[in-house]
């Protein structure tokens, strides 16, 4: 499954709107019933309504009524320095995944996919339900 979601990933990448920073970044979250919800970032001249592809991915995601989630490839950057989600990003992915879903990596074209969790990308994540 790994292989799909970057596959997917890549695929969503090509269709990213990033026009200002030329870094394309794609994304592929597997829901608990097996589909697949993909996200690329849509930049904006108004930097502030840019979204990346994690946030697009799981806004999708939810839009259609999916809640719960089993994992997420992230594509972007080069081989050797692939991206990894923004602040927002990981609070909105710490807010409807759980700690230990795994978060794949790779670049855009290759390279080696790297793997960690939700948990780990955001440890001790805000959440307004623990209040």
């Amino acid at each position: 499954m790994k292989q799909k979601l970057i596959a997917a990933a890549r695929d969503a990448a090509k269709n990213a709107y990033c026009k200002y920073s030329n870094y394309r970044v794609g994304a592929a979250l597997l829901a608990e019933d097996g589909s697949i919800w993909l996200g690329c970032n849509v930049e904006n001249s108004s930097f502030g309504a840019t979204n990346c592809a994690e946030r697009t991915a799981v806004f999708s995601a939810i839009a259609a009524g999916k809640h719960k989630f089993s994992a997420i490839a992230i594509v972007g950057g080069s081989d050797e320095n692939p991206a990894t989600p923004c602040g927002i990003c990981r609070q909105v992915l710490a807010e409807f995944c759980p700690p230990d879903m795994p978060v794949y990596f790779a670049g855009l074209e290759g390279g080696d996919i790297s793997t960690t969790t939700i948990g780990e990308l955001l440890p001790l994540a805000f959440s307004g339900a623990k209040l």
